[in-house]
């Protein structure tokens, strides 16, 4: 059965054009289309589409209003179309905490490289908001991981996942492993905004590691992302810089477009923000890049999480923390966006415990703090 979207866009060449790109998909139909924030909450509430697209500048009603009705009458996965600047990002953000479930570009040029890739994207992106609907199975809509869509291909070619995957489980009372961190890393994608949100805002002032966030997200959005988790937090949160100092209690995000690394020494540790325009790598930021440089400073002293995200991003970083000792835990399938890159650590056998979201930041304490 194909998935059925509802397309809402003021600009009526937007709404054709996506929805002749979304209806070249035999998965996907586009049922009908709203020109305004009010005719998307009427439609959602008399279609039932499986996914809405949805702009956020429109007349009526905006998107944001419009994803706060659609989720208290007529719960629907909802993807976003923002603007790459400023406002857009703050917008979009808002429209996050109104309930959408991801975003995209509205410059399907800013999507990716060319425009084939950029269709290709916007198509499995659509899939995997879908996958978030109750009783529609997983696996049934699980996007390839291809060079169109998420993965290096030399990686894909060269990894085999481990068929049945082990899950430790952290049923009952939560334990601390008694291991001593000089550093938290969390990585994500798709569904992290909202993700990194709930954790980083649940962390005490007196949170006693340094914290690195590697958020797939635009350039244009991530300063806004950190200026937003800081008004927040108890702790302080920053887009990092090339050089910052690495300081408990302070969270640094990766800056879109670019890589972040670690490096120094233990308890000297810099972080080293670097251009990239290597075709070869997918992501900009890539969790990847940055686990495996605090791999080699912190060693065996790094606590590593995978939460929601397309793809397996982040998989052969936890390699590498793995095999000097680190830990590595990763979202239960059940409370991710995409379970796409906690599996790909978990079928890897590279998982030391799998955490829901909701209970994340309580267990992240305990292990950390011991107790």
């Amino acid at each position: 059965m194909a998935i059925k979207v509802l397309v809402v866009d003021d600009s009526s060449f937007f709404r054709r054009r996506l929805t002749e790109i979304l209806s070249g998909d035999a998965e996907l139909e586009v049922i009908d289309t709203a020109n305004n924030g009010q005719q998307a909450v009427e439609k959602a509430i008399a279609l039932k589409p499986d996914v809405i697209t949805m702009d956020i500048e429109m007349p009526v009603m905006d998107g944001i209003t419009a994803v706060r009705e659609i989720m208290q009458q007529q719960r629907t996965p909802i993807l976003m179309f923002s603007s790459l600047t400023h406002e857009g990002a703050k917008a979009t953000l808002d429209a996050l905490d109104a309930g959408a479930v991801d975003f995209l570009p509205k410059k399907f040029e800013d999507i990716a490289r060319d425009k084939d890739e950029a269709i290709s994207l916007l198509r499995q992106r659509v899939k995997a908001v879908a996958r978030r609907l109750p009783g529609r199975s997983l696996a049934s809509t699980r996007p390839a991981l291809t060079r169109s869509g998420f993965e290096r291909p030399k990686l894909a070619e060269r990894l085999k996942e481990t068929p049945a995957v082990s899950r430790p489980t952290t049923s009952g009372a939560f334990k601390a492993s008694g291991k001593t961190y000089k550093l938290l890393a969390i990585g994500t994608s798709t569904g992290g905004p909202v993700a990194l949100q709930k954790i980083i805002t649940a962390l005490p002032a007196n949170f006693p590691l340094p914290i690195v966030l590697i958020q797939h997200m635009p350039a244009a959005f991530t300063g806004a992302f950190a200026t937003r988790l800081n008004g927040l937090a108890k702790i302080s949160v920053k887009e990092a810089e090339d050089n910052d100092v690495l300081k408990p209690g302070v969270a640094y995000l990766a800056p879109g477009g670019k890589q972040m690394l670690v490096e120094g020494k233990a308890d000297q540790a810099r972080l080293r923000i670097m251009e990239d325009d290597s075709p070869r790598i997918t992501f900009k930021p890539s969790v990847d890049i940055t686990f495996g440089s605090a791999a080699r400073v912190f060693r065996e002293q790094v606590l590593a999480v995978i939460l929601t995200g397309m793809g397996s991003d982040g998989r052969e970083g936890a390699r590498l923390l793995k095999q000097y000792g680190s830990r590595i835990w990763a979202q239960d399938e059940a409370s991710c966006v995409v379970y796409g890159m906690p599996q790909a650590v978990a079928a890897a056998g590279l998982m030391d415990v799998e955490v829901s979201l909701a209970d994340t930041a309580s267990k992240l304490i305990t292990e950390v703090m011991h107790g």
